[in-house]
């Protein structure tokens, strides 16, 4: 019976966790230059809670963001009660007219292969082990590791935009494909936190191809705009919450 519960919660993270997105076409592309702004390097540590309805697993977020003269590094490693290790993923690259530029992906799910995306600057194509799809790079390309600090540092740019209502567009790479994603920024909220109440910022991805998947940031202002909750959403109430605990500069 355990075996049973612990297979339907962790195939319920993995879900969540795995932002699978659909083919588009190079029309639907976005590369559009903003104001950016790196945050300082840190290690962001989160609780997490997982899962649908009654059934649900609580664990924990190790995020390190490092950033040193024109290059970056993000690596997050993921851990679950009763499961240990479910996801470790590392994005790294340079800063170049756009902000963050990935130029490799790794990402390794539990009882999953690695997979990698490798963005090929000298040839501008972007590819990837798990499918022979490609994708030309026009400048802006994320990741799903890489694009919350991409949005990170474009709202330190220009923080007094950063209203509600205001809307970025990037193009997203998954496991095997892209597309387009459109975040709106919704409004200030405050989001309780082991270190007390924080005032945020919350941008909320719209809807989009990758199967209705929604991705939720609150970013706070006060703490150098670092992410204090990070929330993904399945149409069928799956849900991954994480909560920051804590912050280490570095």
């Amino acid at each position: 019976m355990f075996k049973i519960l612990f297979a339907r919660l962790s195939a319920i993270v993995f879900l969540a966790l795995a932002t699978f997105s659909a083919p588009l076409s190079a029309s639907e592309h976005p590369s559009i230059k903003r104001p950016f702004n790196l945050p300082p390097s840190a290690d962001l540590s989160y609780a997490i809670k997982a899962g649908q309805g009654p059934l649900m697993l609580k664990g924990d977020s190790q995020v390190h963001w490092a950033t040193s003269a024109n290059r970056f590094v993000i690596t997050v490693d993921t851990q679950a009660s009763m499961l240990g290790k479910i996801l470790e993923s590392r994005s790294e690259g340079v800063v170049d007219g756009f902000g963050l530029a990935p130029t490799h992906l790794t990402e390794k799910r539990f009882r999953k292969p690695q997979h990698t995306v490798t963005y090929g600057r000298d040839d501008h194509t972007i590819r990837f082990s798990e499918s022979a799809n490609t994708y030309p790079i026009k400048g802006g390309e994320q990741d799903r590791t890489s694009i919350t600090w991409q949005l990170v540092s474009i709202a330190r740019g220009t923080p007094e935009v950063v209203k509600a209502g205001l809307e970025w567009q990037f193009f997203v790479v998954g496991r095997s494909d892209g597309e387009s994603w459109t975040f709106k920024v919704i409004g200030r909220e405050t989001i309780h936190t082991a270190m007390g109440d924080v005032t945020t910022i919350h941008i909320s991805k719209l809807p989009s191809n990758s199967k209705g998947q929604q991705l939720d940031l609150w970013l706070a202002p006060s703490l150098e705009w670092y992410p204090v909750r990070m929330l993904y959403s399945e149409p069928n109430g799956t849900q991954v919450d994480q909560v920051l605990e804590k912050i280490t500069k570095k």
